[in-house]
């Protein structure tokens, strides 16, 4: 990724797609983990259908309205299209998938989109600005997500992280660029204007269009 950091003291960046994507290995693991740990009768096949169909829907519902769906709601979602009572599913339950599937995420990790971003990152640290991550989560949750940066020696490279499942919204809600440029008034000592800020991402709708709405400079990113 090659940016032009002189017209910018703060970069926000997008965490999927922008910085990582998933290891191809993942999904078809964590589906298998699904269709065991709930006992789904569908086929394997079937189960990865749905999940991929509520995947996709999660994503526009977000670019529409910036309403953040906690990662339960999906799994139960997900279930009664796969013909689970999920009446007869209990909070702990779902709770303990989710940390089945984080073990399951750390053991296939995300893949760096770019292997020598931190080029840019310690460019940008070296010429006294600073960076941090706003991004939507759904099915893995910004607790895991910054175990995979830590993972990558990339953390200390961003001053804070927001995550929609965190902060209640998500991206192109104007709530959580809000939010985003608050805590940016906060870790700089010298006021810093909108137009020196700059929010990195792949998506139009929740990246590029929430961020100039928001005031500030977005880059799109096109993988």
């Amino acid at each position: 990724m090659k940016i032009d950091i002189n017209p910018f003291q703060h970069f926000s960046f997008d965490l999927w797609l922008t910085l990582i994507k998933s290891n191809p290995l993942f999904k078809k693991k964590r589906d298998k983990l699904f269709k065991d740990f709930f006992s789904i009768e569908y086929s394997i096949d079937k189960v990865s259908e749905v999940v991929r169909s509520y995947d996709k829907v999660c994503n526009k519902i977000n670019d529409k309205t910036g309403i953040h769906i906690e990662t339960n709601q999906l799994y139960c979602l997900i279930l009664n299209d796969l013909g689970i009572d999920i009446d007869k599913i209990e909070v702990e339950k779902l709770e303990e998938f989710y940390q089945e599937t984080a073990i399951l995420f750390m053991n296939y990790k995300p893949i760096l989109v770019y292997p020598s971003i931190n080029n840019l990152f310690k460019e940008i640290q070296s010429n006294g600005k600073s960076a941090s991550i706003l991004s939507n989560t759904a099915f893995i949750k910004g607790q895991t997500l910054r175990k995979v940066l830590t993972h990558y020696e990339l953390e200390s490279y961003f001053s804070f992280q927001l995550y929609s499942d965190e902060i209640g919204y998500s991206k192109p809600h104007q709530k959580a660029f809000e939010l985003l440029l608050n805590k940016v008034g906060k870790i700089n000592i010298k006021s810093i204007g909108k137009n020196t800020i700059v929010h990195i991402g792949d998506n139009i709708i929740a990246d590029y269009q929430g961020a100039i709405k928001s005031g500030i400079q977005s880059i799109l990113i096109k993988n």
